[in-house]
Formats: C-alpha cells, sequence, structure tokens
C-alpha cells in the first residue's frame, strides 16, 4: 500500500496544484469567460437570435447554447495547460518537475487533468448560465438529448486543448506567444468551427472547407449530445475528436522529451 501511495503522490500533487493555481484567480480563470458567454447569450442568442434561424424547430438560443459550453470548455483548457506550463519555465520549476519520480506520460496526464477540470468548471457555468436563459425566454428547461455524448466530447476536447497548450508553451518564449496563437489560430478556427452558424446557413464551397476544421467535429459532438442534431455525422465526429486527442497527446509527449525548459 505503501509503495502505491508512493507513485500516486507526485502525480495527485501535480495535479491539485494545477487546482489550486487557477483556483487563487477565479476573477482571471472562470468569471471572465462566464461573462463572456452572459454577453454571448444576450445579444445574439435573445436580441438578435429572434431575426435568425439556423435549424427547424430550434430556436438561435437553443442552437448558441452547446457551441458557448464546448467554446469555454476548449479555451479554457488550452488557457489553462499553456499559461502553467509557462510559469513554470520562467519560475525554473518545470526542470524540477522533470526530475521528479514521474515519468512523462504521467505530468502530461496530471497537467492534462487539471485543465480538463478548469474547462469543464467553466462549460458547467456556462451550461447553467445558458439554462437560466432558455427557462426564461422558453418556458422550459433544456434537458441534454443524449448526455454521455455531452460529456464525452466535454471530455475529449478539454483534455485535447490542455495538451495543446502544454506543447504550444514548450515552443513559446513569452506569454504574447501564447496569446498569437490562441488569438489568430485558435479563437478563429472555434467562431469557424460551428458556434455561431449552421453549414446548412454556407454557400456549398465554405461547407467543404469547414469540414477540414477539426473543431466542427469537437462543437457538433456537443450540440448532438444536448440537442440531438449535428451538422456532422455523430460517428465521424467521434472518431475524429478520439483521433484529436490521440495527435495532441502524441504532440505534448514529444515536446516534453524534446522540448526547451527555458523561458529563452
Amino acid at each position: 500500500m505503501k509503495k502505491q501511495e508512493l507513485v500516486w503522490s507526485p502525480f495527485l500533487t501535480l495535479f491539485s496544484r494545477e487546482i489550486r493555481r487557477f483556483s487563487k484567480v477565479l476573477a482571471q480563470t472562470i468569471f471572465i469567460p462566464v461573462v463572456n458567454s452572459f454577453i454571448y447569450l444576450l445579444i445574439f442568442g435573445v436580441s438578435l437570435g429572434k431575426n435568425i434561424q439556423v435549424l427547424e424547430g430550434l430556436s438561435y438560443l437553443e442552437f448558441l447554447i452547446p457551441g458557448l459550453i464546448m467554446m469555454g470548455c476548449m479555451n479554457n483548457s488550452y488557457q489553462n495547460g499553456s499559461s502553467s506550463l509557462l510559469s513554470m519555465k520562467f519560475g525554473g520549476e518545470i526542470v524540477d518537475i522533470k526530475t521528479s519520480p514521474l515519468s512523462v506520460q504521467q505530468i502530461v496526464w496530471a497537467m492534462s487533468l487539471g485543465g480538463l477540470f478548469r474547462g469543464l468548471v467553466v462549460g458547467l457555468v456556462v451550461f447553467i448560465s445558458g439554462e437560466m436563459f432558455h427557462y426564461f425566454y422558453e418556458h422550459t428547461w433544456l434537458i441534454p438529448a443524449h448526455p454521455f455524448y455531452f460529456l464525452f466530447f466535454c471530455v475529449i476536447g478539454g483534455l485535447a486543448f490542455t495538451k495543446l497548450g502544454i506543447a504550444v508553451a514548450f515552443w513559446a518564449k513569452t506569454f504574447d506567444h501564447i496569446s498569437a496563437i490562441g488569438g489568430f489560430i485558435i479563437l478563429p478556427l472555434i467562431y469557424l468551427g460551428g458556434v455561431f452558424f449552421s453549414l446548412d446557413n454556407l454557400h456549398s464551397f465554405w461547407v467543404k472547407v469547414s469540414y477540414f476544421n477539426p473543431l466542427l467535429y469537437f462543437i457538433n459532438g456537443v450540440r448532438y449530445g444536448v440537442l440531438g442534431v449535428s451538422d456532422v455525422s455523430i460517428n465521424t465526429a467521434f472518431w475524429v475528436s478520439l483521433l484529436g486527442l490521440f495527435l495532441f497527446h502524441l504532440i505534448a509527449i514529444w515536446t516534453l522529451k524534446k522540448g526547451s525548459y527555458q523561458p529563452w
């Protein structure tokens, strides 16, 4: 028993460290994303949503909520993984972690689970906010049509983007580099992945282009879990999401083994 505790203690310590780190700055890590989602729901879902038609039988507010949940989960998972690791590089802590009794796999998974926890917390609060908006304007609760798929895509998406954040942090020299990747690559892919629109509203050329955006499958997977509708086959979304997680995991492992442990 003591031997097992010795094996798992460093892993759990690193995992709990990640949770404590973002818990100390809740205004930045939780409240700001939730406020942003609240504004999206108010402006797009309520004010403009009355004039927007997406899928037959669904209000735009209903269509928007799953996309915002997935956006909050993925974006905050990425931010947690990247900012945490870069902070450890600047503080010299990453060298200490690398020399600790933790394997590369354990380091990646401990940090990934910590980032996933933050992403799921944000996603949960966004979901609760969406429920409140839906009940106030539609007078009914939004019950997930397929809870398994809803949870599955949130977890896979959060894990994948935390691992991506870890990989980016090893490449980045400053926090500006992390912000650049998030602002110029990840955020546009999220917006173009179907958070605010259905593929039915696009020209056929852009529909074909959208199929090459991996985030389309994560977002539509959550939408299928909540509403029971999706712009892509749920089986395709399932396997593409797993493939994305696998690839990002391999990249994170590779960067941890080969990447620079210095901030310069």
